[in-house]
C-alpha cells in the first residue's frame, strides 16, 4: 500500500489534490516509518483552474499502484474521461485500494466499482450520483465511507479526513495524529458523522461545549452518561444533544464512544498494556466491552491492532 498514485485529469478540484498531495507526500519530521511513494499520474499535463500540471507518470501506472486516490473534478454533468475510468477500473482489478475525494466519487461509479456499495460524495451532488448510477448505494450523510478496496469522501475538508483515515490504516493512529499535527487540522473524524451540521464548526473556546469537551476528555475512565455530561454543562439533556449534533455532527454518546476507542488505539499502539487495563482505562469497563466496540468501530480485534501497530507486546 506504499505506492500512492495521484489519477488527474483536466478540471480536477484542486483543493482535493493538494489535500492528497500534503498527507501522501512527504512524512512528519518526527515519524520513522518509511513513507508513501507518490506520484501524480495522468495522460497528459493537465489543467484545473487558472493552473497547469505536468504528472509524474501515465495513467497506466495505477495497476502497478497499492493506492490510487481519485481527487474531486469540476463538471460532473459531464461523462468522466475513459481513459481515467478505464485505468481506475484496471487498477482495482489489479488489486489497488481506490479512494474518491469529493466527486471523484463520478469516476468509480463510472468504472462500476460502486455498484452495490454504499459510498457518499459532496452533499450538493449526492442526488446526481444516485439518479446517475442507480446501483450506488449513497449516502449523503456522511463524511466517508470505507468498503475496504473503495472508499469515498464527501468534498473538502471530509477529503482530508478520509486520506488521514488511510494513513491511520496503515500506519496508526500516532502516525496519523502527527500528519494531522503538521497540517494543523482535527487528528479524527469518524466517518459516519454527518456532512453538514446547523452551524459551522466553531473555534476552539468559542462554542457552548468549549469547556465541556475537555472535561470529558479528561474522564474517558469514568462511566459518564449523557446526564453527566448535561449536568457539568449546566443544561438540559435534549438542549446537550442539540448543541452536539450542531458543534461535532453527531450524538453525545457516539462522541463518547469514539473518544475511547481513540484513547484505547493510542494505548495500544504506546504500552503494553493488557487488554483488561485498557477497558479500565477507556471507561469500557471489560475486555469483552473494548473487544465488541473496538471490532466493530475498527474493524480488527485490539489484539490484531496492537501487533499491526505497535512493538510492545501485551502485558501477561
Amino acid at each position: 500500500m506504499n505506492t500512492v498514485a495521484l489519477a488527474v485529469t483536466d478540471g480536477m478540484l484542486h483543493f482535493e489534490l493538494s489535500v492528497a498531495h500534503e498527507v501522501f507526500g512527504s512524512a512528519p519530521d518526527d515519524v520513522t516509518v518509511p513513507w508513501y511513494d507518490l506520484a501524480v499520474c495522468g495522460s497528459d499535463a493537465v489543467r484545473f483552474g487558472r493552473f497547469r500540471l505536468e504528472p509524474d507518470d501515465g495513467l497506466d501506472r495505477l495497476p502497478r499502484s497499492g493506492t490510487v486516490i481519485v481527487p474531486g473534478w469540476a463538471d460532473v454533468d459531464e461523462e468522466p474521461p475513459a481513459g481515467l475510468v478505464d485505468a481506475v477500473r484496471a487498477a482495482h482489478e489489479a488489486g489497488a485500494r481506490v479512494a474518491s475525494l469529493c466527486t471523484g466519487a463520478f469516476v468509480l461509479a463510472a468504472a462500476g466499482l460502486l455498484d452495490g456499495r454504499r459510498a457518499t460524495t459532496h452533499w450538493a451532488h449526492t442526488r446526481a450520483l444516485a439518479d446517475r448510477y442507480p446501483r450506488v448505494e449513497v449516502d449523503p450523510d456522511v463524511l466517508y465511507v470505507d468498503n475496504g478496496s473503495v472508499l469515498t469522501s464527501a468534498g473538502k475538508a471530509a477529503a482530508m479526513d478520509l486520506c488521514l483515515h488511510l494513513v491511520r490504516l496503515d500506519h496508526g493512529s500516532a502516525v496519523a495524529n502527527a500528519v494531522a499535527r503538521r497540517l494543523v487540522v482535527p487528528p479524527h473524524r469518524d466517518g459516519g458523522q454527518a456532512q453538514f451540521v446547523t452551524t459551522p464548526v466553531p473555534a476552539p473556546g468559542n462554542h457552548p461545549l468549549a469547556a465541556l469537551l475537555p472535561w470529558a476528555l479528561e474522564r474517558l475512565d469514568q462511566p459518564l452518561t449523557v446526564e453527566d455530561l448535561a449536568r457539568q454543562a449546566g443544561m438540559s439533556s435534549r438542549h446537550l444533544g442539540r448543541h452536539f449534533r450542531a458543534v461535532t455532527g453527531t450524538t453525545p454518546l457516539q462522541w463518547l464512544l469514539t473518544q475511547r476507542i481513540r484513547r484505547a488505539q493510542e494505548l495500544l499502539e504506546t504500552t503494553d498494556a493488557g487488554v483488561d487495563t485498557i477497558a479500565a482505562a477507556t471507561g469500557m469497563g471489560t475486555a469483552t466491552t473494548l473487544r465488541r466496540h473496538f471490532n466493530r468501530t475498527v474493524g480488527v480485534p485490539p489484539d490484531t491492532y496492537r501487533r499491526t501497530f505497535s512493538a510492545h507486546p501485551a502485558e501477561p
